[in-house]
């Protein structure tokens, strides 16, 4: 607007125009007590699709799709490759063992579907029709069953991905480790799930970075 008015003779607008502050990321994290109401509700393959997104922080569309495929069952890792392109591994907490061990390893069906289909079949006779590449009727299962328990938020499964970044960071203290879960090549990114968590400064941190590191070590010595 400043070069149009400047050069070509068009209305001073710019002091009048407020300027776009840009988007700020979504804060939404989960509590420690909605996360075991959630899970403790939830049916097998939904609970697995949950903790591939609150154990492992993978996107819900990519933990739709995980298979025996992607898993070392010796190691107990996941081998995959995220929704833009990086190739990632992660380990396998305890409880996602327990529930991949439920599933065929030589099933080509992702691991969530299988519990899927096999719930379906004691509950109504049938299994369902499934389409691997959706994700959308696991995020209407998971609404439904987050009004349920009384949980009135607009909770959604990739809040749980950013509530393990953000514990992560508690635990570690290092952004790099963040980085590593959340499989991103820019920290940039990575920055986007935490730029909620500003945390107080420390005044005994002020004084600690004002001195060299060797003044330190001298003052111990001494």
């Amino acid at each position: 607007m400043r070069y149009l008015w400047q050069y070509h003779g068009a209305p001073k607008l710019d002091e009048i125009v407020s300027r776009f502050p840009g988007l700020r990321p979504r804060n939404v994290t989960a509590t420690d007590k909605e996360r075991q109401a959630i899970m403790t509700a939830a049916p097998p393959h939904l609970r697995l699709w949950l903790l591939f997104c609150a154990d492992l922080a993978i996107r819900s569309g990519t933990a739709a799709r995980i298979d025996p495929s992607h898993y070392d069952a010796n190691r107990r890792e996941l081998r995959f490759t995220t929704k833009y392109g990086e190739h990632l591994t992660l380990p396998c907490t305890a409880e996602i063992v327990a529930l991949i061990n439920q599933c065929d390893p030589h099933s080509d069906y992702p691991f969530v579907r299988q519990l899927w289909a096999e719930d379906a079949r004691h509950r109504w006779g049938r299994k369902p029709k499934l389409d691997p590449n959706d994700p959308s009727p696991l995020s209407k299962q998971f609404c439904t069953l987050r009004r349920s328990l009384g949980i009135t938020r607009k909770l959604t499964p990739h809040d749980l991905r950013r509530t393990a970044a953000v514990h992560m960071l508690e635990a570690t203290g290092d952004l790099r480790d963040v980085q590593a879960l959340l499989g991103h090549r820019n920290l940039t990114s990575t920055l986007w799930y935490l730029d909620h968590d500003m945390r107080p400064v420390s005044r005994s941190v002020l004084e600690r970075i004002k001195r060299p590191a060797w003044r330190e070590q001298e003052e111990m010595t001494a």
